[in-house]
Parts: structure tokens; sequence; C-alpha cells
């Protein structure tokens, strides 16, 4: 009986083994294929962006320098011209403008967060960033619709479709993804660096200015570049409140369009395969372009971290 309880936990170990193996297997496989479904959905969607993007100009022979800087998109003129600047130009501007407000703004919000306020600091004001991350694109251009549109056009020039108000919507999109991977940054840093930098007689302040700031640097340019390859791309609520024209805006207060905007207003309306909907899809490459430099320089600066 012993001899027959000793094999019968033999067996049992074995096959505790062998249902061991087969599991960290399965885990293996099913990982190595979620991966792989991943790197295949990126590389077919960039080939077809690229081939869809690409014939424009080698099916249609559109000038890709006349796309690229005309300032005169006119597809259904007797002389079709298809200059999609001004529609970059405003992509860029928005960008940049919105990341020039949310960035000293979420910065601002981590360092309270981290370094100024008690537990409750955090406890309040994480909540409220990630309600802002909850709520749809079409809330925050529906917002900017009713109340900052006609507040520009009461209290500044125009009709309040305007660079601003789009700028200022992207501002408030972008905000809960600057704050939130600027916290995470200003929390990673060791206490070591707090600590010996008080030692040393300096203030909190002068702490945080001069010793956790630069040593968190990489880290906060990359929460602000992230901040900026989403509202680069973001199209439902520029669309409501830019003004959607084609023209190159001459001050902040002008109407304009992004490439997104364009996209989403005229792909429904035009023909599968016409000189116009390619158009569109070199619009889509060029979005496509631009963020994949944003991703290279996510890589470029998260390689620059030093702690």
């Amino acid at each position: 009986m012993e001899n027959k309880a000793a094999l019968s936990a033999g067996e049992r170990l074995i096959k505790s083994k062998q249902n061991r193996s087969l599991g960290e297997l399965r885990g293996k496989i099913l990982v190595t294929l979620c991966a792989l479904i991943m790197i295949t959905a990126t590389v077919a969607v960039t080939i077809f962006l690229t081939v869809k993007g690409l014939q424009s100009f080698l099916v249609n022979h559109v000038s890709p320098i006349e796309f690229l800087t005309s300032t005169n998109w006119n597809p259904l003129a007797d002389q079709p011209s298809y200059g999609a600047l001004p529609f970059i130009f405003g992509s860029l501007a928005v960008t940049f403008l919105s990341a020039l407000i949310a960035a000293p703004l979420g910065i601002g919000g981590a360092i309270f967060m981290t370094e100024i306020a008690p537990s409750w600091g955090r406890k309040v004001l994480q909540p409220v960033i990630e309600l802002l991350v909850g709520i749809p694109s079409v809330v925050y251009g529906f917002i900017g619709l009713t109340v900052l549109v006609p507040f520009i056009r009461e209290h500044g020039a125009g009709t309040g479709f305007s660079i601003l108000a789009g700028t200022i919507v992207l501002s408030i999109m972008i905000l809960p993804t600057i704050t939130t991977i600027a916290t995470d940054a200003m929390g990673a840093l060791p206490s070591s660096l707090r600590e010996g930098s008080l030692a040393l007689g300096a203030t909190r302040w002068q702490t945080i200015r001069k010793v956790l700031l630069p040593a968190a640097l990489p880290s906060l340019l990359t929460a602000v570049v992230l901040g900026m390859a989403r509202a680069f791309g973001e199209a439902l609520a520029v669309q409501m409140v830019i003004g959607n024209v084609r023209n190159l805006p001459a001050s902040l207060l002008d109407p304009s369009a992004t490439l997104t905007t364009i996209i989403t207003l005229n792909m429904g309306h035009t023909t599968y395969g016409s000189v116009e909907n390619n158009t569109l899809w070199s619009m889509g490459l060029i979005l496509l372009i631009i963020s994949f430099i944003f991703i290279l320089i996510v890589r470029y600066l998260s390689s620059r971290r030093k702690i």
C-alpha cells in the first residue's frame, strides 16, 4: 500500500509538472499570438495607407510640391487644385498652441500632487483628471460650440469659429494625458534626490526647480509630446469649433481647418478612387508620417532618461 501511495504521489507530481508546462506553453502561445496580431495590424495599416496615399501622386499625377505648398484647395473647379497647406498649417497650429497651454498646467498639477499637497491633494485631483479622460470628444466639441464660440464672437471678432476655439478645446482634452504622465514621472523620482537637496539647505521650491524638474525633464517632455500626438489626431471636437474653411488663417480669431476635419467632412462625399478621394488618403498619409515623427521623438526622449 505504501509503494502504491508513493507511486501515486510521483504520478501526481509528474502530472502537475506536465500541467504546468502545458499552461506555460499555452500562455506563451497566447501572448505571442497577440503580439503577432498587433504587429500585423500595424504593418498592414501602414502599407495600406502608404499605397492609398501615394496614388494621388503616382496615378493621378498630382504634384507633391503643389499638394504640400499650395494654399489653393478647390477640387470641384474646372481646373482643380489640391493645395493642402492651409490644413497642414491648421493642424500644426492648434497642436502646438494647445501644448503651450496644457503643458504648464499639466506639469504644475503634477508638481502640486506629488510635491506640494498632502495625501488628499492627489485623492481629489486624480478622480478629476480621470473624469476629464472619460468625457467623449463630442461632448468637448459641443461645449465649445455652445459656450466657447459665442464667447469669442461677443468678446473678440468674427464668428467665433477660430483657431483659438480649437486650441482651447484641444488643450483641455490633452490636459489629462500630460498631467497623468507627468505625475508618474515626478512620483518615480527617488526620495534621495529630495532628501539630499533639503539636507544641503535648499528650500522646497529650490529643490523642485533645480533638482526634481531637471531630473524628470525627459519624462515631462515625453508627456507633452504624447499630448501633442493626441491633439494632432483629434477630429470631431475640433471640427465643431474651428470653422472648417480652406483659407490660410491670418490670426487666432480666424476660422481654419485641419487635416482630420477635412478628411472627415469630405470622405463621405467623394467617389472612391477619384482624384479628390485619393488626395484625402494623401492627407491621411501625412497624419501617419507626423504621428511616426511624434513616436520617434518620444523614443528619443525616453532613451535620455537617466533616473
